[in-house]
């Protein structure tokens, strides 16, 4: 008892005496200088690369370490105060000595007597219990000296003890693990959780967006109670999901290693850290442990005027289906990002009429407040004629990578004014509700014009009895995918109206099977099976869609198949290859299909011997370790031959995520008095239309309209030219990364991965009524450039990598029917043109003298062509067609 006493007086009151001295951090000793070398270097080159060719440089140093003061209470409240010294700046690289642009250069040539001089200037770090606590600098100091000071700072932090901290340093505020054995600390940062001021931003899409990888480790050995060496390595890893051989790397090194020992000054008194460094010196400020940002300083670089002078001639429309198209559509964003609006505004006005549509997807593409602030000065949405030039900007908005409140309010702004074409008021509303989207995405639902724009479209429908408003705001609660719009889209699926059964029932597809009640699945079954009323023949179809797409119980898939038979012809026939279809593929429904088809009542010749022309089919488009590209194909005939829906969709998936890249989709109906045919159940009333929509990297367009009426369906048969109409031609900016990566050495990389697309789609629809045929095409030219771009800048070296590839394509769907016998023939088409596929890998380096060297590296192949697959019984029909005799 007596003993137990003596212990907890001990503990409480005699704690110097009684308890062993515990350090938290490493403590230096009074009236000692330490003397260390210290390295940094910077490598940069494609992940996986040997490293022997690698850019970058490194830099050396002496650095001198002596305490100034110490807390008299605590011996783990340090004040140091470091020196760097003996300059030099070298190539990292094991290149060849003409390629080493850093031979025979001093420090001072390189840097400046004046950055130098700074960077040699004493600073002075306040440590406590292992942690910086202060930076002090002086704040005249150039951003990039400040930088290095901080790198080598974070040298000196480190806990001798197990665990996880949260420290501040120059890579910003992280978490922190220690792992400490005889003598030798092992400090791991998790990179994913450091926060800095400066953030960047990514693309929407995971398929076409980028991967990263990061790491960073020190090994701290001790000696003394104080550091004898620290080696550090931090390295950044960077892909294309898209393809992960257009990656990057950037590895980050530091070794301070203790040289010696020698006497150094004498502790300063005092006891408030901001009186003993004012009285060491008065210069020095708390700066802050986390780096500054730094403003790349471009010399000699061309104006944004005088780039697009330099390139305007790749943006012609013929020169679009060249990959040089969206290279240079991508470099011209990245001016434009540096610009402002009077700039892009004389670009824009000096422009000619052809290339101009392309001048303003890069505009609005680059979404900077300049860059938007230019298109609505320069565009007159009360002027109709504008109409290509406008709707090339809400085009723009509608794929921009991460639109923010601004862009959204600007289209808001756009609506509740004068506009002077139907077409641009519809497309405003239907990007509007894409931006929504996005917005949601990034965590911005409860914003104020997010919230103002939704209410506008969930009340939309409601608000309007003009068909074509209320189709408009479906179509942009289809691109907001809104969980509340979910009941009205089940409420305007049994409408009396088709267009608003189809676009409801569409969009139903697109949510994630979680948010399709049981309710949506009783109204979907309700539409298949006509309970309540007689529905058209794509409608039912597209309910049969959203049925086997939504996790299907074994009763409704029981009930779809017991409706074989009972359908009108050829959608007996299309449902028996949407089955059949959904086994094949092994699409997700197939278990419970396989299931269901084990009754014989419900799966026997009667039913799956149909015939018809009306087929749905799914393939692969390619396969790769990277992506998963997949196509389908539906289409639906009438019972007198003539097509009434095709749906061709390609949709991307990687890493988890799917892209629905494109959809096109052709209606036709009210055609059947052109060969004296009868219309289908429930279709007799229709009047004669046809019409293609488009759905783009999920974005869904405004519908464009071939003809409509019968007044206007034969001045176009008589009129056909047979060229195809234009739906979305441009230049989209498919991917866009950006961010800066601040090392632990100091050094800023900035990292850039953007992906630009030129496309051209176009459709069309020629019916020859003495032939009796009729042809559908599809027509999909693009050039797709995806580079990824790493760069190392400090002033007074440049160094970077940059890794990309390009390719150029076609793809194109061709139906043809022939309608002068029945049964009649259809051949359907879908053909991949021959395209080449290049890739390439440049690295360079430079410093302001303007001596740079440039590694450039490229490979290509060419992919051989070919016709997609489809079902055997089209390429029966197909010989059939191509056999006899037509136009």
């Amino acid at each position: 008892m007596f003993t137990l006493a003596v212990l907890l007086l001990c503990t409480a009151a005699l704690p110097s005496e009684c308890k062993k001295d515990v350090a938290s951090g490493p403590r230096l000793d009074n009236h000692q200088l330490y003397k260390f070398d210290y390295r940094a270097e910077v490598l940069l080159d494609r992940a996986g690369g040997s490293g022997r060719s690698s850019a970058g440089y490194r830099i050396t140093s002496d650095v001198s370490v002596h305490l100034v003061w110490r807390d008299p209470g605590s011996k783990d409240d340090q004040l140091i105060q470091l020196a760097i010294s003996n300059v030099g700046v070298e190539s990292a690289a094991h290149g060849s000595a003409k390629d080493n642009i850093l031979q025979g250069s001093t420090a001072e040539s390189l840097m400046g007597k004046g950055p130098l001089g700074a960077l040699t200037r004493p600073f002075m770090v306040h440590l406590r219990n292992g942690k910086v606590k202060a930076f002090y600098a002086r704040r005249a100091e150039p951003a990039t000296v400040k930088n290095l000071k901080r790198g080598l700072a974070s040298l000196l932090q480190v806990q001798l003890n197990t665990g996880k901290v949260i420290e501040n340093d120059v890579s910003g505020r992280c978490t922190v693990t220690y792992r400490a054995a005889r003598g030798q600390v092992t400090r791991t940062k998790l990179l994913d959780t450091c926060r800095t001021s400066e953030t960047g931003f990514t693309t929407h899409s995971k398929v076409l967006g980028v991967s990263k990888k990061a790491s960073c480790v020190t090994v701290f050995t001790l000696s003394g109670g104080f550091i004898e060496s620290a080696e550090a390595e931090e390295v950044h890893v960077l892909a294309a999901n898209a393809r992960r051989s257009a990656s990057a790397k950037v590895i980050s090194r530091q070794s301070l290693r203790l040289v010696g020992r020698a006497a150094g000054p004498l502790e300063v008194p005092g006891k408030d850290v901001a009186r003993v460094v004012a009285s060491v010196d008065a210069n020095l400020a708390a700066v802050g442990v986390v780096a500054e940002q730094v403003e790349s300083q471009c010399k000699g670089c061309p104006t944004l005027l005088e780039h697009w002078q330099a390139n305007k001639a790749q943006f012609e429309p013929e020169r679009l289906s060249k990959a040089m198209a969206p290279r240079s559509f991508l470099a011209l964003i990245q001016v434009i990002r540096k610009a402002t609006k009077e700039e892009v505004l004389k670009v824009l006005k000096s422009a000619s009429k052809t290339a101009l549509p392309q001048v303003v997807d890069a505009v609005t593409s680059a979404q900077t407040p300049a860059s938007l602030d230019a298109m609505l000065s320069f565009l007159n949405f009360t002027d109709a004629k504008g109409l290509v030039l406008q709707e090339r900007f809400l085009y723009a908005c509608g794929f921009a990578s991460h639109p923010n409140q601004r862009m959204l309010q600007a289209l808001l702004d756009i609506h509740k004014g004068k506009i002077g074409s139907s077409e641009i008021k519809e497309s405003v509303v239907i990007i509007m509700g894409a931006l929504v989207n996005k917005l949601c995405h990034k965590g911005g639902c409860n914003s104020p014009t997010v919230v103002q724009v939704k209410k506008m479209i969930l009340e939309g429908p409601d608000s309007t009895e003009v068909e074509a408003e209320v189709q408009m705001f479906l179509l942009a609660l289809k691109n907001s995918l809104l969980p509340e719009a979910i009941p009205i889209f089940t409420r305007y699926a049994e409408s009396t109206v088709g267009a608003y059964c189809t676009v409801s029932l569409s969009a139903l597809q697109r949510y994630d099977i979680t948010l399709i009640t049981p309710e949506v699945k009783r109204m979907v079954n309700r539409i298949y099976h006509q309970n309540r009323r007689i529905y058209e023949k794509n409608v039912r179809a597209a309910a049969a869609d959203v049925i086997m797409s939504s996790n299907p119980s074994y009763e409704h898939v029981r009930n779809v198949l017991l409706s074989i038979g009972n359908l009108p012809h050829e959608m007996n026939k299309y449902m028996v290859s949407k089955i059949q279809d959904i086994l094949r593929f092994h699409l997700p429904a197939s278990k419970v299909v396989r299931q269901a088809m084990k009754d014989m009542i419900s799966h026997n010749y009667n039913r799956f011997a149909k015939v018809g022309s009306s087929s749905s089919y799914s393939g692969f488009m390619a396969k790769t370790a990277d992506v998963c590209s997949t196509y389908s194909l539906d289409i639906l005939y009438s019972g007198s031959g003539i097509m009434r829906r095709s749906n061709m969709n390609i949709y991307g998936a990687s890493r988890g995520a799917t892209l629905h890249g494109l959809q096109v989709a052709i209606e036709a109906q009210g055609l059947e008095t052109l060969i004296a045919a009868t219309p289908d159940e429930g279709e007799q009333d229709l009047e004669s239309y046809a019409g293609m929509s488009a759905l783009l990297f999920d974005v869904q367009l405004r519908p464009v309209t071939f003809f409509k009426g019968y007044s206007d369906l034969m001045s176009k048969i008589f009129s056909m030219s047979g060229e195809p109409m234009n739906v979305v031609k441009g230049l989209i900016l498919l991917s866009d990364h950006s961010e800066v990566i601040h090392l632990q050495s100091g050094v800023k990389a900035s990292a850039e991965f953007q992906g630009g697309l030129a496309i051209d789609i176009s459709g069309g629809m020629e019916i020859s009524l003495w032939y009796r045929e009729s042809k559908t095409s599809v027509n999909n030219r693009g050039a797709l450039v995806v580079t990824g771009n790493v760069t190392v800048d400090m002033d007074f070296a440049r160094a970077g990598v940059e890794v990309s590839f390009e390719t150029e394509a076609s793809l194109d769907f061709i139906t043809t029917v022939q309608f002068s016998e029945y049964p009649f023939l259809v051949c359907i088409q879908m053909d991949k043109a021959t395209f080449p596929f290049r890739e390439y890998l440049t690295k360079y380096q430079s410093v302001p003298s303007g001596r740079s060297a440039v590694s450039r590296k490229g490979k290509e192949q060419l992919v051989p062509g070919s016709e997609f697959p489809l079902h055997q019984e089209n390429s029966n029909m197909c010989k059939k067609v191509f056999d006899s005799d037509g136009w």
